[in-house]
């Protein structure tokens, strides 16, 4: 693996404290909470010299799903509506969906892969992930690729 130019998609509670304290300076930064570098890294906990160290190497997925295109991975059962109200959801959080693809259910279910692009999404895909695992029929829901 070419450690330049690959990401990992990691849970935080596998990470060091570090990466999310970065995460919350960058946050208090571009939310306007913290107007210098110095106060944002302090309010988080960590020094300034580790904030910028890592600063352009930690994302949350909403910054890392802006203007990309996403691939979402769904396991549905087989009930009508169930894919209506998946793309109900994509639609209204302003995804452009690009491609659906569904197999035929098998065992009263059916994988589905939705790629769309996340450029003028409302939402982070990290609240619209759990907003579709929550839809009736939906049992599971994950992001599989994003460019």
């Amino acid at each position: 693996m070419d450690k330049k130019q690959s990401y990992l998609l990691v849970n935080v509670v596998a990470l060091p404290d570090i990466f999310v304290k970065v995460v919350a300076a960058k946050k208090l930064l571009l939310t306007g909470e913290c107007g210098t570098t110095s106060e944002a890294a302090e309010r988080s906990g960590i020094s300034r010299s580790a904030f910028y160290k890592y600063k352009d190497h930690v994302f949350t997925i909403e910054e890392m799903s802006k203007d990309r295109v996403i691939t979402l991975f769904f396991l549905l059962l087989d009930n009508p509506g169930t894919l209506a109200g998946i793309i109900a959801e994509l639609t209204s959080a302003g995804a452009n969906i690009l491609t659906i693809n569904q197999n035929i259910p098998v065992s009263a279910v059916a994988n589905v892969t939705i790629t769309f692009r996340a450029k003028d999404m409302r939402v982070g895909l990290g609240d619209l992930l759990h907003t579709l695992e929550a839809l009736s029929g939906v049992r599971r829901a994950e992001v599989i690729a994003g460019e």
